[in-house]
């Protein structure tokens, strides 16, 4: 495990520099997906794994009936869509002596940089499983190997019309920002959600409007930048693309030079996935213990530690109501 220790690289004293109280700005996780999903809490004291249910449609009875002959009766059954929760954590160790000597609040930085780092943990967790769904569209050829075109108009029309097609619901409600998990009304549409990168190229589509010209409609969140027909567009810097993955480059984004860098566009309706937390006190377990505390581990009180563990998964629930766009980012440089 890493101790972080007074001379440490990032962390020793800047010798004969006054350090401004001010500290620096740091980056801070960029957390969307979850807003577009499902929320669940598990109770606590139950198994790891969660069951979605949902009854199986029935088909249009369109046979008449005979008369005076009762028609053979239907099953009436379930699909079950399960997941198992996983646990996650992290911990950073400091010694009393960067808390004793130290300029800087590290033992107050490192706490406020961990309990950041659940959003992020959490977003990577969500990204994982919402870029790997089934239905996929292509901004241009048929393979990820191929893709070296930006999004089109006509592209998002495809995935759209897929969507309802298989009647997906536009999105009414979402996660709030809360800590309760409790959700708010939205106006209906589906919410397409895309790396920052992406943005200069949705803005260039035939009917966009940006969020400055929405009127009496509230955007989302802070992260909603503009809509384009049926769909409201979310970005983030944290949703990475697949490097080098599509054809050649052109006057696309690569990272290398040589092949286009290809970014999924993710399209959802109304359900069509889940994440669940285990719910009640203890859901997230921050523990901060400073430096001076003596246990028989650490009789001298010499080490103090930062960390927080949590519970989470998330899972697809319906793989037709949810599509990836993917598309080439166009080079503006």
């Amino acid at each position: 495990m890493a101790l972080t220790t007074y001379g440490a690289s990032g962390v020793s004293p800047r010798t004969n520099v006054y350090a401004e109280a001010q500290m620096l700005m740091h980056t801070l996780p960029t957390v969307i997906l979850e807003k577009t999903g499902k929320p669940y809490r598990m109770p606590k004291n139950k198994t790891a794994v969660v069951k979605f249910r949902r009854p199986v449609v029935f088909t249009a009875a369109t046979t008449p009936l005979v008369e005076g002959v009762t028609p053979t009766s239907t099953a009436f059954t379930y699909e079950d869509v399960t997941a198992t929760l996983g646990q996650y954590g992290m911990v950073v160790e400091i010694t009393d002596k960067i808390e004793d000597l130290h300029e800087d609040p590290v033992l107050n930085d490192a706490a406020e940089q961990a309990g950041e780092n659940i959003g992020r943990t959490q977003e990577a967790l969500n990204y994982a499983v919402t870029k790997a769904g089934t239905s996929v569209y292509y901004a241009n050829g048929a393979l990820r190997t191929a893709v070296n075109t930006a999004i089109s108009l006509n592209k998002q029309r495809a995935v759209v019309r897929a969507l309802k097609g298989q009647k997906a619901k536009k999105i009414r409600t979402m996660l709030s920002s809360s800590p309760n998990y409790a959700t708010k009304a939205v106006e209906a549409a589906f919410i397409g959600v895309c790396h920052t990168d992406c943005e200069a190229d949705i803005r260039g589509l035939p009917g966009f409007t940006p969020v400055s010209q929405y009127g009496q409609v509230k955007p989302i969140c802070a992260e909603e930048f503009g809509t384009v027909e049926d769909v409201r567009y979310l970005c983030s810097p944290d949703l990475d693309p697949f490097a080098d993955a599509g054809g050649a480059k052109g006057s696309m984004v690569s990272t290398t030079g040589t092949s286009a860098d290809v970014y999924p566009i993710l399209y959802f309706g109304q359900e069509a996935w889940a994440h669940v937390a285990l719910r009640g006190q203890g859901a997230i377990s921050p523990t901060i213990i400073p430096p001076g505390q003596k246990t028989k581990d650490d009789p001298l009180g010499q080490r103090g530690v930062i960390g927080w563990k949590m519970w989470h998964t998330a899972v697809i629930l319906n793989d037709l109501w949810m599509s990836r766009l993917e598309v080439a980012v166009t080079d503006l440089g």
